[in-house]
């Protein structure tokens, strides 16, 4: 099966061997997305809802360059460092779903960097647009 990847301009450089998204059968998977700026730093520190608001907007970007939408989004993997950020990660997340939500789970974890608060990663169902 082809597969094709998916690097919206402007991406920086991963910190481990992956791409931001992957595009193979109409399916685009969308890598793990931490709250980093182009060169890896992590941004907004401690504001766990101005970090999932740039999550999400990187994850709309990769959504975006394959000719999808949030809409298109089916699925979401959600890791919180502390429960006590939930609140502000779901207040955000039904601003960029606010229709039919999609389906997913979140849990607590240990992130890459200690100052990133959530990390999300996407399935959406674009078709073979790109």
């Amino acid at each position: 099966m082809p597969k094709q990847a998916i690097i919206p301009p402007g991406t920086g450089k991963p910190l481990a061997p992956y791409v931001p998204g992957t595009l193979a059968d109409g399916i685009l998977y969308v890598s793990g997305t931490l709250p980093f700026d182009k060169d890896n730093n992590v941004v907004h520190v401690g504001d766990a809802t101005a970090q999932t608001r740039h999550v999400l907007e990187i994850i709309k970007g990769v959504v975006e360059a394959t000719g999808g939408t949030m809409d298109d989004v089916t699925f979401n993997h959600i890791f919180v460092r502390d429960w006590a950020d939930y609140a502000k990660v779901n207040e955000v997340y039904a601003e960029y779903f606010p229709g039919v939500k999609p389906a997913r789970y979140c849990i607590q974890a240990g992130l890459v960097k200690p100052d990133a608060l959530v990390e999300i990663a996407s399935i959406a169902h674009v078709g073979k647009k790109a």
